[in-house]
């Protein structure tokens, strides 16, 4: 699994919809996830907490959790079929462990309420991430066709092996 962070709220240019896109730690891949007007103002609203005068939607899921003694863990973007994002929010209660199915969009509005870590699996990444640095994506290709390029097969031998002191 990737841990992910939410990087903003975008607008697709063709659809009009907004997409979450979450980052990687290194900031070289993207995760945009399609979602829906009101889960991006739940998300624009947890990324920039304002008071508001009566509880949102997911705070009130996350002051219930609190409430009945559960903590939300993290939660897991895990799987993606036909063009659809599937997530995980993982609750501990006591001493157990709780997996709840939810929307993407959903667990991260509440995620990011409960401070908590965002993963995704690295199947899902590989599948439907964008480079974002693409030039240092390309340096990285570089630097290693020069390093092959140098490699000899003598550099694969053991070096403490009575072998690797044979001429």
């Amino acid at each position: 699994m990737i841990e992910m962070k939410v990087a903003g709220i975008a607008i697709d240019a063709i659809s009009h919809s907004p997409i979450v896109l979450l980052r990687d730690g290194t900031d070289r891949r993207a995760l945009p996830i399609w979602i829906g007007e009101a889960e991006a103002r739940a998300i624009v609203a947890a990324l920039d907490p304002k008071p508001t005068p009566r509880p949102m939607t997911h705070d009130l899921c996350l002051t219930m959790l609190e409430t009945l003694g559960a903590e939300v863990e993290r939660i897991v973007v895990h799987d993606l079929r036909n063009s659809t994002f599937f997530a995980t929010v993982v609750l501990r209660h006591e001493e157990e462990k709780i997996e709840i199915d939810a929307r993407p969009s959903d667990a991260i509005a509440l995620a990011l309420r409960a401070k908590c870590p965002i993963w995704v699996m690295e199947e899902v990444v590989l599948e439907a991430s964008v480079p974002v640095d693409r030039d240092a994506d390309e340096a990285e290709r570089r630097a290693f066709r020069e390093f092959l390029a140098g490699v000899k097969p003598g550099d694969f031998r053991k070096h403490d092996s009575p072998q690797a002191n044979e001429g």
